[in-house]
């Protein structure tokens, strides 16, 4: 019993240490990120978007992620310090198409001259791409490589904008990026393509995941012809609430029935209440389910050191995970 207390003593020690030096590292981020340098200041909702941002500006601007870890961007509301930040920033990208919907967030961003949301400019060239979930907007473009490569020109063209002086460099990174993106999508169709076809279906516990499922999961076939959208499905909607009526749960039984799935993915930033709840009525019903135990990025990257810290990492990390637990599990 005393070992027992120790460990979990030194466990908690060690959470608080990381937790402390996660909040001094966001901190000093934050205090470098107001010096006034001449460097362009340049505000992103999400990681995924930052990402994309420093790799295309690199050290002639300066970034900084609005909504960062594991918190959820569908719901975020504005924090202390976060007003100071939407007004002292020179640009500002977000994802638009409805993801970052928390009213103190919105007011913001919407008719802000200098923000860009970069799905709904997505949107506005290639609409026929944009997917729509029970009359709404999909807003998770990112986790299709190949769409999310589109932003890449706006992000160009708007540092362009903004510093002409050194608009040479930004379109050299641009193009350098958008040549590892195409490298990073064609390494996940890779992984995916090794999968069995008939083994080719994910359950995660929100709908962050259609895209990738008609980019990567779906045959040639189901994406030119339609029925991609059987590839994936998930106890919760486009944005995670937990709130799961019976009906929603029967449906996921029944799918999980159907294809003859076994493993149920839980995401990096979610709760696992939803897929727990999936997996307690599907044994009842006979079912042979578990929960991965490796989990797969959604709605947020990973920390720095994970094997998710960047975008394409994280992609590339998703897919891996994906194809080794359905091999192993249900071969």
């Amino acid at each position: 019993m005393k070992t027992l207390y120790i460990r979990l003593l030194l466990l908690l020690l060690m959470f608080s240490s990381c937790s402390s030096e996660d909040r001094a590292a966001r901190m000093n981020d934050r205090q470098r990120w107001f010096e006034q340098n001449g460097k362009i200041k340049v505000l992103s909702t999400i990681a995924m978007i930052s990402n994309l941002v420093e790799e295309v500006g690199g050290d002639k601007i300066d970034s900084l992620t609005l909504i960062k870890g594991e918190l959820d961007p569908h719901s975020y509301q504005l924090v202390k310090g976060d007003d100071e930040k939407l007004a002292f920033a020179d640009l500002i990208f977000y994802n638009g198409l409805g993801l970052e919907h928390g009213p103190s967030l919105q007011k913001h961003l919407h008719n802000n001259t200098k923000a860009l949301a970069l799905g709904d400019a997505i949107s506005t060239r290639h609409p026929k791409r944009i997917l729509q979930y029970q009359g709404q907007l999909d807003p998770h473009i990112w986790m299709d490589v190949s769409l999310w490569m589109e932003t890449v020109p706006f992000i160009v063209e708007t540092l362009s904008k903004k510093d002409p002086e050194n608009a040479s460099t930004y379109y050299s990174n641009g193009e350098k990026l958008i040549a590892k993106m195409i490298e990073t999508d064609g390494q996940v169709r890779n992984e995916m393509i090794q999968i069995p076809e008939n083994m080719r279906y994910l359950v995660t516990t929100h709908d962050a995941f259609n895209y990738f499922a008609r980019a990567y999961l779906a045959t040639d076939a189901e994406r030119q012809k339609g029925g991609w959208q059987k590839r994936f499905a998930a106890p919760e909607g486009l944005a995670p609430d937990s709130q799961l009526s019976a009906v929603n749960i029967q449906s996921i039984i029944d799918y999980l029935r159907k294809y003859d799935i076994h493993v149920l993915f839980p995401e990096s930033n979610i709760s696992k209440d939803s897929i727990r709840k999936i997996l307690d009525a599907g044994r009842e019903k006979g079912l042979h389910l578990h929960i991965s135990k490796a989990y797969i990025y959604g709605d947020a990257m990973g920390r720095p050191g994970t094997e998710g810290d960047t975008y394409l990492k994280m992609m590339l990390y998703n897919a891996k995970t994906i194809r080794k637990t359905l091999m192993d599990k249900q071969e």
